[in-house]
């Protein structure tokens, strides 16, 4: 579908990428697809170009989210913005490609809580907004929603986050998706008793805390609160998969439910997700407004006993997890797939073919 689309990849010093390879989670954390797009792309053969002048497009492989925090143990994204405009300043200086274009058809990944805004609390990446050297250019983010919003305010493609594929495959040879699931709604993650205001915003809008008060105790509710490192075991054993906002809307939880089987639940108004051509989410997952998190109990209750075997047949058929799975080496239909499926539709943006078209 698009054999004749041509990438050029630049090759960077190694300390705007391969340096900080060496914690080992910077290539496989939820933040991890600036990692994963790149390996792959450096894997596809027939798509990469090392003829820059012959390219559609030009990658720009700058890891952001691999620099993790001492003292919580999180990406620390402060240094973004300077380590990204080092990077243009290196390839406008070395190259004629970005100062063309001003960049309109050159690619980012922004594979945390809000794209390019690059903060983690949304009034300070509204704030911040997307810095101005990067606002010509094409974003693949994960974050997205299906309102305006200062951080998606750019060309942009929803990716999903980043889940170890090997991860998925070890469960599932294990645990069949098609297996008994004895668990009817799953969640283990951060749940304030008592949530703390940081910066006048609740984490979640308060959201998992009203799931922790409302159905703690629930015997049809499995809620843990606390970290384990096999929960991938638990949610194949699950129906329901609750998949509710963060600090941002999108959640790990919502490929990992997807590829292990397990009904997405999700609840994150105006979420935009990653991919609707190949996973129709509304014939795999349930949308819940958070305002309607006091009738969860209901709502699943009557999904249950009317349409649940008609959604988990949609939702086992292996190409919908294959499309928000990145592997290192692209294979049809996957994420990486979508993410050039996707850019062969903003071709428009490419300065060859808009100079061919011309003449």
């Amino acid at each position: 579908a698009f054999k004749d689309l041509k990438i050029f990849i630049y090759e960077l010093p190694s300390e705007y990428n391969e340096d900080w390879l060496s914690n080992r989670r910077c290539s496989d954390h939820l933040f991890a697809s600036e990692v994963a797009i790149h390996r792959a792309l450096m894997n596809t053969y027939d798509l990469r170009t090392f003829d820059p002048y012959e390219a559609d497009f030009f990658f720009v492989p700058v890891y952001v989210s691999c620099n993790f925090s001492t003292v919580n143990g999180f990406p620390a994204i402060g240094h973004a913005r300077s380590l990204i405009s080092s990077a243009i300043q290196l390839i406008s200086s070395n190259y004629p490609f970005w100062n063309r274009t001003q960049g309109s058809d050159h690619i980012f990944v922004a594979s945390h809580d809000y794209g390019a805004c690059f903060h983690a609390m949304e009034d300070r990446a509204i704030d911040d907004g997307i810095p101005d050297f990067m606002k010509n250019s094409i974003i693949l983010q994960t974050f997205g929603v299906n309102y305006k919003h200062p951080c998606q305010d750019v060309e942009h493609v929803v990716i999903p986050p980043y889940i170890p594929p090997e991860s998925v495959r070890n469960t599932l040879e294990k645990s069949p998706l098609t297996g008994n699931r004895d668990i009817m709604v799953f969640f283990r993650g951060k749940m304030e008793v008592h949530p703390k205001n940081v910066s006048g915003k609740f984490y979640g809008k308060k959201v998992r805390t009203e799931i922790w008060r409302r159905y703690n105790g629930d015997q049809r509710f499995y809620l843990q609160r606390q970290r384990f490192a096999g929960y991938q075991s638990e949610i194949v054993r699950s129906v329901f998969c609750l998949c509710p906002l963060g600090w941002a809307p999108w959640s790990p939880r919502l490929v990992e439910s997807v590829a292990l089987g397990c009904v997405p639940v999700i609840i994150a108004d105006g979420i935009q997700l990653p991919f609707p051509s190949a996973v129709k989410w509304s014939e795999i997952s349930l949308t819940v407004a958070e305002r309607d998190v006091v009738k969860l109990g209901r709502i699943l209750e009557h999904v249950a006993k009317t349409n649940l075997s008609t959604i988990q047949k949609n939702l086992w058929d292996p190409a919908v997890s294959k499309a928000l799975l990145f592997n290192d080496h692209m294979q049809e239909g996957d994420a990486t797939w979508q993410v050039l499926e996707s850019l062969y539709k903003k071709l428009d943006r490419s300065y060859k073919r808009s100079r061919v078209s011309s003449q």
